[in-house]
């Protein structure tokens, strides 16, 4: 059967089934649960055609997020015990992050780039980085403030869930986390920033040594960064269990159903996050000249990790690779995207402003325009300094929640959907920061796309790299 005809039959198989659910959702016509069932699994039947034929490993992570949604769905008790295999691919993935960035960071910066260029990228990256993070904050406030989404929502009763209790960030507190007092305790703790301080101050020092103590290390250094990536491609053959794993739990332990309350809040963030990538991403991306084509391409897989495990750092070692492959050096990739997902989360910053007056307005506080940018540049601070914390966003608004005298009950509300949001906002995240690399290469003179791109294929893009060596 042809390729095509797969994807008509797939095409048609979910449409009947949406239809079905469609209709029977809004009693339109009563539809037996076992029909719709058998519809749903019909459509997923022809997924699977699709994906044996294509044999891409994004579409299979695509079709392991419906197959899992439908597992939680219909089975939540097997949903909510598959939690463990998505747990298991999260673990191999953050195995990878500290050997990757220190390799790449150290190798860029001792073996291809000058000391000179280092700082350039450095305070080019900071301005960009706060330029971008700075607009999301203000479309944040601004949709919040436009939807009302907390208005009116009187006092749940009832039991809450725990949060991770935070100590309170002081400014010393969030500059002295940035440098590392240990570097196998930064890597034990996962946490990036401290590890790319350590990485670019080491390869600063190897670029000062003598050629031939330099010249051992930055083998080494090379080799371990080729290594790693390879490692990546192996993990990434577990990815649509890992992934389909992930959104079964998340359907499985909160229904479908959630995606009915709180949907004015949900729509607000989602309207927000597609206004700020359509509305300022995207013109920068045009304006830079950047292959819109080939890096929707390249994100594609990365982007849907991000969205299914809710984990940035799941997504970091295959968007660095992407980031690569459509043209960024590798000392611009190592460099910018690591700072970045401390510094140029423009998903988080704007669910942070629209979050914190959303706790506001459900509490009953009317603010003025002054005193809702001093909480939203105060959440942009302190939000730099709580890296590797579970739920680090909801702990930060229970904290500001305390700070400006605000109740923490809204804050509740937000929990029961803060998965759905945290999807959302963490897919942003990654697009931020693979456009930054970009724009950072542009900056510097040194994007340079190869003629041709499609699916990761290591050998093509060694040779890519050879034949532009040679040349």
């Amino acid at each position: 059967m042809k390729f095509s005809n797969l994807g008509i039959i797939a095409i048609i198989a979910i449409s009947f089934s949406a239809l079905l659910t469609f209709l029977d959702h809004y009693s339109l016509l009563s539809v037996p649960e076992l029909v719709l069932m058998f519809s749903r699994w019909l459509a997923i039947a022809g997924l699977f055609m699709y994906g044996f034929k294509k044999k891409s490993l994004t579409t299979w992570i695509l079709i392991s997020m419906v197959v899992g949604a439908e597992i939680g769905h219909d089975f939540p008790e097997i949903g909510i015990k598959l939690q463990v295999l998505s747990k298991v691919f999260l673990k191999m993935i953050k195995t990878i992050i500290a050997p990757l960035l220190f390799a790449t960071l150290v190798f860029g910066i001792a073996g291809h780039s000058d000391l000179k260029q280092v700082g350039r990228m450095g305070w080019k990256s900071i301005l960009y980085f706060e330029v971008v993070t700075t607009i999301a904050l203000f479309i944040g406030l601004a949709a919040i403030n436009i939807s009302k989404a907390g208005m009116g929502i009187s006092m749940p009763t009832g039991a809450h869930e725990a949060l991770e209790k935070v100590p309170p960030q002081t400014l010393n507190d969030i500059i002295l986390h940035i440098f590392p007092e240990n570097i196998a305790k930064s890597i034990a703790e996962g946490q990036v920033l401290q590890i790319v301080v350590f990485s670019i101050i080491f390869g600063i020092a190897l670029a000062m040594v003598r050629e031939d103590k330099r010249q051992p290390m930055l083998r080494a250094t090379e080799s371990l960064s080729e290594v790693m990536f390879k490692f990546t491609n192996i993990i990434m053959y577990f990815a649509p269990i890992g992934v389909g794993a992930a959104i079964a739990y998340t359907v499985g332990h909160m229904g479908l159903g959630i995606l009915v309350n709180l949907f004015q809040l949900l729509l607000t963030l989602y309207v927000a996050l597609l206004v700020f990538l359509l509305g300022v991403l995207l013109p920068i991306a045009f304006f830079v000249g950047v292959p819109i084509k080939k890096f929707l391409q390249a994100i594609a897989e990365p982007v849907s990790i991000a969205f299914a495990t809710t984990s940035s750092e799941a997504a970091l070692p295959r968007a660095m690779e992407a980031m690569e492959r459509i043209g960024v050096p590798r000392k611009i990739v190592a460099f910018v995207m690591p700072t970045g997902y401390s510094f140029n989360l423009d998903g988080t910053t704007l669910y942070l402003s629209l979050a914190a007056i959303f706790v506001a307005q459900a509490a009953g506080m009317p603010m003025t325009f002054g005193q809702q940018l001093l909480i939203v540049f105060t959440l942009m601070l302190t939000s730099k300094g709580v890296a590797g914390v579970p739920r680090a966003s909801l702990v930060i608004l229970l904290g500001t929640a305390a700070s400006f005298g605000m109740p923490v009950w809204p804050i509740f509300i937000i929990l029961g959907i803060d998965e759905l949001m945290d999807m959302a906002r963490t897919s942003v995240n990654v697009i931020g920061n693979c456009l930054a690399t970009v724009v950072i290469a542009k900056w510097e003179g040194e994007f340079n796309p190869p003629a041709e791109l499609s699916a990761p294929d290591e050998n093509r893009i060694h040779n890519l790299e050879d034949q532009a060596t040679k040349h």
